[in-house]
């Protein structure tokens, strides 16, 4: 009987590449890698809610700034799943070796082979 195929085991897209690449350049504090990978117009959001970064540029200057009150920070992917043109990623996310830890639900909308917003459920 042959084994049964597991999650470990199944391909995976290029979407779920991208989103976890995005996640290695985050963890390597590297906001240039990061936006390289998102539409000129893309965003970060509160799911449902307000903008916190807008384009290339402010996702660029609002990492930087949390890396530089966070040099520690790091998100640790736990599950990550896609449908049609979005993935999402459960996160559990530290501040610093011993401090503030959370977990997130991110999710990626892809616009083509870019990402074009990201939210964040917490």
């Amino acid at each position: 009987m042959a084994d049964a195929l597991t999650l470990q085991d199944a391909p995976v897209s290029t979407r779920i590449a991208t989103a976890h690449a995005m996640i290695a350049h985050y963890n390597a504090q590297d906001a240039d890698a990061y936006v390289a990978l998102m539409t000129d117009d893309a965003c970060e959001a509160g799911y449902r809610g307000a903008v916190l970064r807008e384009g290339k540029e402010g996702i660029r200057t609002g990492l930087k700034a949390m890396f530089a009150q966070f040099p520690h920070n790091r998100a640790d992917i736990l599950t990550s799943y896609e449908l049609g043109e979005t993935v999402l990623l459960h996160e559990n996310v530290s501040r610093a070796p011993d401090g503030e830890q959370f977990e997130v639900m991110s999710i990626y909308t892809f616009s083509g082979d870019r990402v074009s917003r990201v939210e964040f459920i917490r």
